[in-house]
């Protein structure tokens, strides 16, 4: 048919004409050898650190190192039909994920796209994983807190916006649990929540998740995971990833917590791409940059200016500890890296004191400068208090038979330990934790049997909500706690011990 014809040729035109003509400058390299995730590759002068590599056969690397005559590039997808020979090319990119709204509520991995078997990610954006963090003229004070709903850290060890805190302990003590706890209680401010799984069990990391749903705001999460199964480039560039994703919400004025579970599993994946890749090893035949590694990671969680937006990150990474080995390579890198660790202690939790924090070698160098002020004026001496009792609980261990000053800070101390272990998935809420607080310092949790404290706490919230609903809204409006409210609030709190004892009684 004519028309077709035309039709054809003036479409075939169009493509002449757009085509462009002329020489064109590529890169090009062959791989020597690959195994284990990294290929190493000679033929490329131009190649630069962590520029993005294009394999024949479509899969991508960035470049770790840079030697003479070759250079190590570790791969982010798989790599099993890549053989010795194969062709690779420079792009003169870097390696980017995506970022923007989209990815709330979605399972991705490091790169953005979507692992939950949901529809495809529309992104705003694709900014490079590796940022520089900002400079100190672009910060501000850390003032701000962060909520977590747990007595223990709230009353002891405030955490604050822009903060990096760092969760430590042995196998199996708690500290994902404590993380996700904090995440859970987000669900009543304004945070966004980045849960990042570095070569977690598949098995772990869908626990958070479900739990996460069922307690939490998934729509204001983001779970970003790369799996044991996944290249090793993905699992090294997770954390990364993650903060690159939370800066885009820091930036625009907004607030974001990166939990990384865990560094300790990152810094392993950095070592055996060291090791392949043929850098020297040093302690613990980590690299020497393995500091740097986590440095430049870490600093970029801070509290922006309100010249910057004045947003906020904060990052609570995880690492494990042998034995409660704390002077480790990883663990005495990460410690003088943060803003303070939270030390879970193995015997605590063994013996049922949940979260099992160490009051002892826990710290937040922050200070209770982002401490909810109600909080503060009311807890001031509640760490000093608790670390007494636990070395008086330990002197009298011996037979020795106290005096009654001794006997009764020994009793209270079992009570405040006992306040303190508080069960998953129930956050407190700032007026709650006072109340609490009052009603130990006052003496009235004194005469009840130590069993009968997680009672009290469990009902304290719906009953505060039910019989002194004014009185939690004078707490949150003014935010400091002057005599005649903290008054208010010890009688209040007599009037709920009162029912309950009148209750039981009966």
């Amino acid at each position: 048919m004519p028309g077709s014809a035309d039709e054809w040729l003036a479409r075939a035109a169009t493509r002449v004409a757009a085509a462009e003509i002329g020489a064109q400058v590529r890169q090009i390299g062959r791989v020597e050898s690959i195994g284990d995730g990294v290929a190493l590759v000679s033929g490329l002068a131009e190649a630069r650190l962590d520029e993005l590599l294009q394999f024949a056969g479509g899969q991508a690397g960035f470049v770790q190192t840079l030697d003479r005559d070759r250079i190590g590039c570790v791969m982010l997808e798989d790599a099993d039909s890549i053989e010795a020979g194969d062709i690779v090319s420079g792009t003169g990119a870097v390696v980017r994920t995506q970022v923007g709204r989209g990815l709330l509520g979605r399972i991705v991995d490091p790169l953005g796209r979507p692992l939950d078997g949901g529809p495809a990610i529309v992104a705003e954006r694709f900014e490079p994983v590796e940022r520089p963090a900002p400079s100190i003229i672009e910060r501000d004070l850390v003032v701000q807190p962060v909520q977590t709903g747990i007595l223990v850290i709230d009353a002891m060890f405030a955490l604050g916006r822009g903060q990096r805190e760092l969760i430590l302990g042995d196998r199996a003590t708690g500290k994902t649990a404590l993380a996700v706890d904090a995440i859970i209680n987000q669900r009543s401010s304004d945070m966004i929540c980045i849960y990042v799984a570095i070569g977690q069990k598949s098995s772990s990391v869908a626990r958070v998740i479900d739990q996460v749903r069922r307690h939490g705001a998934p729509e204001r999460c983001i779970f970003v995971v790369a799996s044991p199964a996944s290249a090793p480039g993905l699992q090294w560039i997770a954390p990364f990833a993650a903060f690159t994703m939370a800066e885009y919400f820091r930036d625009q004025g907004g607030h974001a917590l990166v939990v990384l579970d865990d560094l300790t599993r990152h810094a392993a994946t950095h070592r055996e791409i060291a090791l392949l890749t043929g850098q020297p090893p040093g302690r613990e035949a980590y690299p020497g940059d393995v500091f740097y590694l986590h440095s430049r990671l870490l600093e970029r969680a801070a509290r922006m200016s309100p010249e910057k937006g004045g947003g906020s990150l904060t990052a609570l990474p995880i690492a494990e500890t042998d034995a409660g080995n704390v002077s480790a390579y990883i663990p005495t890198n990460l410690i003088s890296i943060t803003d303070g660790q939270i030390v879970l202690d193995t015997r605590m939790f063994a013996e049922g004191h949940k979260p099992a924090v160490d009051v002892g070698t826990s710290v937040s160098r922050v200070g209770g400068k982002t401490q909810a002020r109600a909080l503060r004026d009311t807890s001031g001496t509640m760490r000093l208090d608790y670390a007494q009792f636990l070395e008086l609980e330990m002197f009298t261990r011996f037979g020795e038979q106290p005096e009654p000053r001794v006997k009764a800070q020994i009793e209270r101390g079992r009570r405040l330990r006992a306040l303190l272990s508080q069960p998953r998935f129930q956050p407190l809420r700032v007026v709650d934790q006072v109340a609490l607080a009052i009603a130990l310092t006052e003496g009235l949790l004194d005469a009840l049997a130590i069993p009968d404290i997680a009672a009290i706490r469990a009902t304290l919230p719906s009953w505060l909500d039910a019989n002194a609903a004014e009185l939690i809204g004078q707490v949150e409006e003014k935010g400091t706690m002057d005599a005649t409210l903290r008054a208010a609030l010890l009688a209040a709190v007599k009037r709920m011990i009162a029912s309950s004892s009148a209750g039981a009684a009966t």
